[in-house]
């Protein structure tokens, strides 16, 4: 089998660790959609989007019109990429997304006054150094729409929470937990924790698995929020996250590549 990495890089330890179990039985190359614009994509028989910027997206795209197998589609990939409609797809489907609006600009919002309650305000396109920010007062909001006046966001009030993030990964219907300091907490964020499955809230795992049928993604990660007694809120869904550190995920991404490449 012959597996092609869309991304800029194919050192990440996920990526790596699935390259050498690969190696020993097929061929891995990597192709970067932003570096070589243009240049001959390598044929494969499975390709892994790991990179998600427009050019790769569109790669991608391509790709599938040919009739080539993408982990994950561009398709799905693009829905995670806009947080707003992400929140309308999960919250029109019952799950419990926090309620999220979203603006043009912060301006307007920064010069409305104190807001009511803690926010939290995102980029509304995810991407490498996008906006995440919590902003209590007006001055927050003041000093955020300063650094990104033409941003279009989404605006979530904050959760109230432990202050930790619970990250759950699926790999082709395996799942894998973390919990980390969240990077709105005071001390900012943690390197993850491993968490075993068992000691997961009952009805945790099936929620990840909602999201990923509903969002027709074969790798992806959830961040829940524990609101308290294991009632979770999903404040963000990753498309193929990193999923470091965590045992048994090269091998399960070698066998989801196998079974959607046979």
């Amino acid at each position: 089998m012959r597996v092609c990495l869309l991304t800029d890089k194919p050192g990440h330890p996920l990526l790596a660790a699935a390259s050498a179990l690969w190696a020993e039985r097929g061929t891995v190359v990597a192709y970067d959609p932003d570096a070589a614009p243009g240049s001959e994509v390598p044929l494969a028989d499975v390709y892994l989007l790991k990179a998600h910027t427009p050019r790769a997206l569109a790669l991608a795209a391509r790709l599938e019109e040919r009739g080539a197998v993408v982990i994950n589609s561009a398709a799905a990939t693009a829905r995670c990429q806009d947080r707003t409609e992400m929140a309308e797809r999960a919250r029109a489907a019952g799950l419990p997304f926090a309620a999220t609006r979203t603006l043009d600009r912060l301006g307007p919002l920064a010069a409305a006054g104190e807001p009511p309650a803690p926010l939290v305000v995102k980029s509304r396109r995810s991407r490498r150094g996008d906006l995440v920010a919590r902003a209590d007062t007006a001055a927050d909001l003041r000093r955020l729409a300063a650094a990104w006046p033409d941003e279009p966001v989404v605006v979530q009030e904050f959760t109230p929470n432990p202050g930790w993030d619970h990250k759950l990964w699926a790999i082709g219907g395996q799942l894998f937990a973390a919990v980390r300091r969240s990077e709105l907490s005071p001390d900012g964020r943690s390197a993850p924790t491993t968490v075993p499955l068992h000691q997961l809230p009952p009805r945790w795992p099936e929620l990840v698995h909602r999201i990923g049928d509903l969002f027709a993604l074969d790798i992806y990660g959830v961040d829940l929020l524990d609101t308290g007694d294991g009632s979770p809120v999903i404040v963000d869904i990753n498309a193929f996250p990193g999923v470091r550190g965590q045992q048994g995920a090269p091998e399960a991404l070698v066998g989801l590549v196998g079974r959607r490449g046979e």
